[in-house]
């Protein structure tokens, strides 16, 4: 299996924001165009736009569920919403375990990071990079949803 713990993280590196990084990890094996994938999820980044709300990283690994896992109202199966529903409490209470919360604030300041809310992004330097949990985040966050998409044989 691919490490799709690691392509988020050098996603992230590479310039995406949390919630693009985790989510384009995927976007290629659930036949979605890199390039529709970024723009896609570039809205929930900074806890949906520096609003330090839900983690971005949460917000893609659950839109990659969505792509996946996903449901169509039309298709007629009963139970289709419910069962979503259950994996996405799935995937974001392993995601709260292994990091402690999916607010984005609180997993900045939990690491030391002021979390400013609003305003612009941070330049992506190296001082950025080295005081930043994000791309541990990323990576954690791939990693949990890869692990579900395999139970689910979805990759």
């Amino acid at each position: 299996m691919k490490d799709y713990g690691m392509i988020a993280k050098e996603l992230f590196l590479a310039g995406y924001n949390c919630s693009q990084a985790v989510f384009c990890a995927f976007a290629e094996d659930l036949k979605m165009d890199r390039a529709m994938a970024a723009k896609l999820s570039a809205s929930f980044g900074g806890g949906m736009g520096r609003l330090r709300l839900t983690c971005g990283c949460v917000s893609g690994a659950v839109m990659v569920l969505g792509l996946a896992l996903g449901y169509d109202p039309e298709d007629g199966e009963k139970d289709a919403k419910a069962k979503h529903y259950e994996k996405v409490r799935e995937l974001v209470s392993a995601l709260e375990a292994r990091n402690g919360s999916i607010n984005c604030a609180e997993l900045l300041a939990m690491k030391g990071v002021a979390a400013e809310k609003g305003g612009e992004p941070e330049a992506r330097t190296e001082e950025y990079y080295k005081r930043r949990p994000c791309p541990e985040y990323v990576r954690i966050a791939a990693e949990e949803t890869a692990r579900l998409l395999e139970r689910c044989d979805c990759i």
